[in-house]
């Protein structure tokens, strides 16, 4: 959000420079979504109470996103983050 609100960097670009762009540069097994990568998501939304109307337009405006879920190898490891405001919307599990 730092570079987004303070550099006038799109929000979406600044997400691109922290995950696909990077792993394409560092030859990484992350940061993209792929058959075959490794299955790690953080999913994220809007902080609670942020001024902006969605993730984007909260992230050009300097607020950290919301964290709802992170998975790593495919299984759920954390969900709410203690470490950052709470996401908006909070991503719901739904086994079939």
């Amino acid at each position: 959000s730092l570079l987004s609100s303070l550099g006038e960097l799109p929000a979406e670009l600044a997400f691109c420079l922290a995950t696909g762009n990077t792993a394409r540069m560092r030859e990484l097994d992350c940061g993209l979504i792929e058959v075959g990568r490794s299955a790690d998501f953080v999913l994220m939304d809007k902080a609670q109470h942020s001024p902006g109307k969605n993730i984007l337009e909260s992230v050009q405006l300097g607020d950290l996103p919301g964290i709802g879920m992170t998975i790593i190898d495919g299984i759920v490891r954390t969900q709410r983050s203690r470490n950052t405001p709470p996401a908006g919307k909070v991503p719901e599990i739904v086994a079939k």
